[in-house]
């Protein structure tokens, strides 16, 4: 089997509302970008997937410095052909969609998910509600309480307010009404913002973060997730050393040296690892096993686009050391049933657990039609170029 073709399209992908994200104070958005791939082969396989896209940044890339090097390639031989993706990353934006695509196909070669391609290790994963916005206590606990309605076991709240005082008042008071109910974490989201944004300064210092994670402590929450910024190693070294609560990040960290250093650091406990954002799948397959060879967590990031979702969940239901996985849910523009209107097939998920899709490769098809719907035309005005 060869490659005979990549294919990459500039897809919006609608959201049934719109949601204000954290990471990107200012920002209203109502579409996810996809930067979507298609791999095509001689004997009629495709695999497919997508990763995230402001623009035309990683067509343009895949197109310039991807395609021609693939075509004619073995497709399963991914570990041969991952330099070429990693070595595109210097000059485009994100690519490791390409090698989603091609571990997609790889489990259509052999009529199996790409889970039960390295091991497999379940078939459903406790689920957590992953909230993206910062909202007024009452909405807050509207949502808390939405998430128990829908079964979540375990919700993620979001501390960013320029005083984090405001934030530990707000979440006081929703484990006070509904901490028998339901588990908590808490993102900090420090590690980084998106370019771009108009964002308040409300980044912590060390000690900041420290008094927070003391408080979180008392409450029981299951971990803090990037309380400082991405390399203040020192910083979430001593904070681990003063407080019991366990400390989570990596979702930006990119490539295995970095999470090398995460695994024998004694800052993080649990590693969040993103094969949408830090590197290919197989690489934060690998990155897991460096977790666990460090007796640490691994529990993926999964904020990217619906795909991304897709894959990331191949990987954690391939982990020993993967005990939660990360849905979004911010309704109206995240719900459990948007993936209804995208794919063939929505999530399974019964009794706050997601269940992984049977169907082989990354588990998805996209709804007939779909993306000829939301397609982005490549023109010149489309770039940015002009004549």
């Amino acid at each position: 089997m060869r490659i005979t073709d990549v294919i990459a399209e500039y897809v919006k992908c609608p959201l049934p509302g719109v949601y204000h994200p954290t990471w990107g104070a200012g920002l209203a958005e109502d579409t996810v970008g996809m930067t979507v791939v298609r791999i095509t082969t001689d004997e009629g396989l495709e695999g497919i997937s997508a990763g995230t896209a402001s623009g035309w940044e990683n067509v343009v890339g895949i197109n310039t410095f991807i395609r021609h090097q693939l075509i004619g390639r073995d497709p399963l031989m991914i570990e041969q052909l991952r330099p070429i993706i990693s070595n595109a990353k210097l000059r485009m934006g994100w690519p490791w969609m390409v090698e989603a695509a091609l571990w997609d196909l790889a489990g259509k070669a052999c009529g199996l998910p790409v889970y039960k391609m390295w091991g497999g290790y379940t078939s459903k994963m406790r689920l957590y509600a992953s909230t993206g916005e910062i909202k007024d206590r009452e909405a807050r606990m509207a949502y808390v309480q939405a998430c128990i309605d829908a079964g979540f076991q375990a919700v993620k709240l979001r501390m960013h307010s320029e005083d984090p005082e405001d934030d530990l008042e707000d979440i006081r008071a929703i484990n006070a009404r509904f901490g028998d109910r339901i588990r908590f974490m808490a993102d900090a989201n420090q590690a980084d913002h998106l370019p771009g944004s108009v964002d308040i300064n409300c980044a912590w210092d060390t000690y900041t973060a420290l008094h927070v994670a003391r408080e979180l402590e008392k409450l029981n929450f299951l971990w803090l997730e990037e309380p400082v910024a991405r390399f203040n190693y020192e910083g979430l070294e001593m904070i681990a050393r003063k407080c019991d609560i366990p400390l989570a990040g990596g979702e930006k960290n990119t490539g295995l040296n970095e999470f090398k250093d995460l695994a024998m650091r004694t800052g993080y406990h649990i590693l969040q690892g993103d094969a949408t954002f830090c590197e290919g799948m197989f690489e934060m397959r690998k990155a897991a096993v460096l977790a666990e060879a460090f007796n640490k967590l691994f529990i993926p990031h999964t904020w990217s686009t619906p795909c991304g979702l897709f894959a990331n969940m191949q990987i954690a239901a391939s982990l020993p050391n993967c005990p939660w996985f990360e849905l979004p849910f911010e309704p109206p523009a995240f719900t459990l049933d948007m993936y209804d209107g995208i794919f063939k097939e929505g999530l399974h998920i019964e009794d706050g657990y997601i269940y992984l899709p049977e169907r082989p490769g990354l588990g998805f098809e996209f709804r007939d039609g779909f993306l000829e719907e939301h397609k982005v035309p490549f023109t010149k005005a489309g770039i940015g170029l002009t004549d």
